[in-house]
């Protein structure tokens, strides 16, 4: 019951709802997705297990044969095969990066596996479920497969016929770095302006073919003041190798906005943005947004790569140089002749440079990166003072270590997954 739940949470918290969503940000939402499938995927594997448990204390070999009818009598098939759709869901999205997939193809197998596990057991619960028809249950299970029906409904129903309906057109492409391009779209005709916040992403889609499960999440790089939209995009395999290619006038599909990296309501006095890589994508739209909106407030901007053909818009940010009070650190873990920024990694001495004369109690830190930048800048943050509650980070990938914040929420999550299971606990003891 609470692993069936549990993943229609899931869909719920990761079907891109306002409501649910506005003031949680990818990271954290990842976050919880992360989590929570491993506590589905226990409950799941322990689900036929404990069925048989009493028996099998009891009588080894009676208990091996009732595991046995459940696993192949017809009437309980309907169990077998969520059960297998919930295992081969959870365990290949956690081992995604080592699997060798296209995202597109796990994004294909990602959602009728869900479904399937789903409708699987909601048919298991009726047809074999002694309990669930002799309670009353059976509301619940039809609220959950209606709430599921619904949100799926939305995701690639009602959105597919609003990324048909309001499309927006690529009006130009531009290489601003190595591998790295930047796509200005604009509204077509009858399609209503992007209202956004600097520093939301949203999932974009290409052609004519504009379907939500082959969307991609991308950051906006621009201010909510200029007309149109930019996104700055790396080339890193899959879709992303064919941006560089795309023709002016291609149909553009956008799902959002959505995230809470954001500058705009924070009552900070200073601000600091630090960008790895591709991270620069949301941290030039928050600098646009600055310029756009005359930002008076100190600006630090931190801006590491691995190479110095990596930088993008660089000309920009020394131009923003000349209106903000802005101070730039450029930084590469590799040299070339005609680098004179510093060479190295962002560790705690440059931060404590880069944070000199600030009042770090009323500044805040938005950063953007690959995962294991974020999770080692972020816990020198915390060494040179900066509180956690103002740094706030999203990045772009999740296969490096955790930080100090990511464990802090780790713990609350796994908090809620003691909590369940202590009910569980409870109701089977009360319950023999």
């Amino acid at each position: 019951m609470v692993a069936v739940v549990a993943m229609a949470v899931q869909f719920v918290t990761s079907g891109r709802f306002d409501r649910v969503s506005r003031h949680l940000g990818i990271d954290k939402i990842m976050a919880f997705h992360k989590i929570a499938a491993w506590w589905v995927l226990v409950a799941v594997v322990l689900h036929p297990l404990f069925y048989v448990l009493p028996t099998w204390l009891d009588a080894p070999a009676l208990g091996r044969e009732r595991l046995e009818v459940y696993l192949t009598l017809p009437h309980y098939r309907s169990g077998v095969v969520a059960w297998a759709a919930f295992a081969l869901l959870l365990v290949t999205s956690l081992l995604r990066e080592k699997l060798p997939w296209r995202y597109e193809t796990w994004r294909a197998t990602h959602l009728p596996l869900g479904v399937l596990a789903v409708a699987g057991s909601l048919h298991h619960a009726f047809a074999a479920g002694r309990f669930t028809s002799a309670s009353p249950l059976p509301p619940i299970w039809l609220a959950t497969g209606v709430a599921v029906a619904a949100v799926v409904g939305v995701l690639y129903g009602w959105r597919w016929f609003k990324l048909h309906r309001h499309p927006w057109t690529l009006a130009s492409v531009s290489r601003v770095a190595d591998r790295m391009w930047q796509l200005h779209v604009e509204p077509a005709p009858g399609t209503p302006p992007l209202i956004y916040r600097a520093g939301q992403f949203v999932w974009l889609t290409v052609g004519r073919r504009r379907f939500p499960l082959l969307d991609h999440p991308f950051s906006l790089s621009d201010s909510p003041l200029d007309p149109g939209t930019r996104l700055i995009i790396k080339e890193v395999g899959d879709f992303t190798s064919t941006v560089g290619a795309l023709v002016p006038g291609t149909p553009i599909g956008l799902d959002g906005p959505y995230g809470e990296f954001v500058l705009e309501g924070s009552d900070a006095e200073a601000v600091i943005l630090i960008a790895g890589g591709v991270g620069i994508a949301p941290i030039m739209g928050l600098l646009r947004d600055m310029l756009a909106r005359g930002e008076r407030r100190p600006v630090r901007l931190a801006y590491a790569v691995g190479a110095p053909a990596n930088f993008a818009c660089l000309d920009e940010i020394e131009a923003a140089r000349t209106r903000l009070d802005l101070h730039v650190l450029l930084l590469s873990e590799s040299s070339a002749p005609d680098y004179r920024g510093e060479v190295g990694r962002l560790d705690r001495q440059r931060l404590t440079t880069l944070l000199e004369g600030l009042d770090l109690a009323r500044s805040v830190v938005l950063m953007c990166g690959p995962g294991g930048m974020v999770t080692a800048v972020s816990d020198a943050l915390l060494d040179v003072g900066m509180p956690m509650r103002r740094i706030l980070y999203e990045r772009f990938d999740y296969t490096a270590g955790s930080s100090r914040q990511d464990r802090r929420r780790t713990r609350r999550f796994a908090a809620i997954g003691a909590g369940l299971a202590l009910g569980v606990a409870m109701f089977a003891l009360a319950a023999s």
